[in-house]
């Protein structure tokens, strides 16, 4: 079994940037892969960015958020994290830590709203 835990999100204004973790504890040596996935009202789930954890951490990001968000890991303290910079209110969303290992495992969520 996989928990992970996210920090606490916030509301940011236009432009403005937040980071985001997810740590990860449990059976964290089945782990291949982790990503964020966010949920707006109205829209469906979507991938924002993922990472895999084995050599080379290959990282994948969502058209809406290339060059804006940057996702990263650091395998010594079992963390990922979700650098968004120049955000933009659609990017509103609860925010969730997904990890893949032997099963799919879900953080707690965290509501980034952005607004004036």
């Amino acid at each position: 079994q996989v928990q992970l835990v996210q920090s606490e999100g916030g509301l940011v204004q236009p432009g403005g940037s937040l980071r985001l973790f997810c740590a990860a504890s449990g059976s964290i040596s089945s782990i291949y892969y982790m990503g964020w996935y966010r949920l707006a009202p109205g829209k469906q789930r979507e991938l924002v960015a993922g990472i895999t954890i084995t050599s080379g951490g290959t990282t994948n990001y969502a058209d809406s958020v290339k060059g804006r968000f940057t996702i990263s890991r650091d395998n010594a303290k079992n963390t990922v994290y979700l650098q968004m910079n120049s955000l933009k209110p659609e990017d509103t969303a609860v925010y969730y830590c997904k990890a893949v290992g032997r099963d799919n495992y879900w953080g707690q969520g965290t509501q980034v709203t952005v607004s004036s």
